[in-house]
């Protein structure tokens, strides 16, 4: 679905450019397409800020419980060794 809507903003645009090349296309159309896409943009930057904020979080969390673990595997191997 992601690359159908892909190749067809890029056949949208294709269209303007060539009617812009006519002078024939709205400044003012053209000025609300940008105003959205910028505002679509904005909203997917803090999306993906918060995403990969939270993505941090989860991967901080993981490398504790790994050593914690490592830490638990060290003082088993130590017991081991001294013949507890």
């Amino acid at each position: 679905m992601v690359d159908f809507l892909k190749k067809m903003t890029e056949w949208m645009l294709n269209k303007e450019e060539e009617m812009a090349k006519n002078c024939a296309v709205s400044i003012d159309e053209i000025d609300k397409q940008i105003e959205k896409v910028e505002e679509k943009r904005k909203k997917l930057e803090a999306e993906c800020r918060d995403n990969l904020a939270e993505l941090d979080k989860i991967i901080t969390k993981l490398k504790w419980i790994k050593s914690e673990e490592i830490a638990c595997q060290r003082e088993r191997e130590k017991k081991k060794s001294e013949g507890v």
